[in-house]
């Protein structure tokens, strides 16, 4: 496999994997936020939340840095 079509690959794989997990931080918000109200409560990251956070900001950072390669590389 060509290096160009590997960057490819893992661009589509680390952007998809990247989506799952912003979509699985997405908390519930009540029906007046969706219509543009303000949802007051502000709670620290713990457990999961903090993990997932944490998993996003790398996969996140990873990503810029296979794109700019594959940008480098063509």
């Amino acid at each position: 496999m060509e290096l160009r079509s590997f960057l490819a690959v893992a661009t589509i794989l680390i952007s998809a994997l990247l989506i799952v997990l912003t979509l699985m931080q997405v908390r519930g918000t009540g029906f007046g936020a969706a219509l543009g109200g303000q949802d007051y409560s502000f709670r620290t990251r713990r457990g999961v939340q903090r993990t997932l956070h944490n998993l996003t900001i790398v996969v996140a950072v990873v990503f810029v840095a296979i794109a700019a390669w594959s940008v480098a590389a063509s």
